[in-house]
């Protein structure tokens, strides 16, 4: 009379048991310190560092705090080819899409980067500051902060943070955008030509590669430089920075 009840009870246990390890390829934290499902999809603390932060030394970006939409459109520009990376290009070949918005949901969740007010009253014409924060509009660029928010924090998930990134990943990106030969001050990316070097062909309506390919290599390196150096800061979590995510 109670075998029905028994076994539906033995059938819901069963399940629970096996949750636990068939929920390891959508465990966000798992992958990043173990790696996915395909061995090919290496663990991202290896790159990323154990706190998401990057690796200033190597070049690898910071990670943590980044949307999570970002992140996702990010792998999936470079399983594309619209973003050149060789390195994560073999793990965004083999990363499923549910353990890439695991992942991305993950460094999305830990803490953003947080940098002290910025005093701009100071600014020398001409350098990394002045053109993030004030652009060199007689050349139609214009300054970083007037799409990547306050201080380079980032808005929404199209605008990434560029405070708290590596120097060296963020000039990397710009040079990716330019290309070199430098391209054609305009053109949209998609219709770039193969032979300009461009490697990086993901920027809303060729945006970036129209301020990259307008950019010096010095300008280049000293907005790299400012942002760069806009590291964490220990004083307490100012929420409004964000407040236009």
């Amino acid at each position: 009379m109670f075998k029905p009840r028994l076994q539906g009870l033995s059938a819901a246990l069963c399940t629970a048991l096996l949750l636990p390890v068939g929920a390891h390829a959508l465990d966000g934290q798992h992958i990043m310190v173990h790696g996915g499902s395909n061995p090919a999809v290496l663990p991202c603390i290896s790159c990323h560092g154990a706190d998401g932060k990057g690796m200033a030394a190597a070049g690898f970006p910071r990670l943590a705090g980044l949307p999570a939409d970002y992140i996702v459109k990010q792998i999936q520009d470079i399983k594309t080819g619209k973003r050149l990376n060789p390195v994560m290009k073999a793990m965004s070949d083999v990363i499923t899409d549910d353990e890439l918005r695991a992942v991305a949901d993950a460094y999305a969740a830990l803490p953003k980067v947080n940098v002290a007010a910025v005093e701009t009253a100071a600014l020398v014409p001409g350098s990394g500051a002045w053109i993030a924060l004030r652009g060199a509009w007689d050349r139609n660029i214009p300054e970083c902060t007037l799409c990547h928010g306050p201080s380079g924090l980032g808005v929404g998930n199209v605008f990434p943070p560029l405070a708290g990134q590596p120097t060296s990943y963020l000039e990397n990106q710009l040079k990716s955008w330019k290309g070199n030969p430098p391209a054609k001050v305009g053109m949209r990316a998609a219709k770039a030509p193969a032979n300009t070097g461009i490697t990086r062909q993901n920027d809303p309506n060729g945006l970036m590669q129209h301020i990259a390919a307008s950019l010096t290599d010095a300008e280049i390196k000293a907005v790299a430089e400012y942002f760069g150096n806009l590291a964490d800061t220990t004083e307490f979590f100012d929420e409004s920075q964000h407040r236009l995510r």
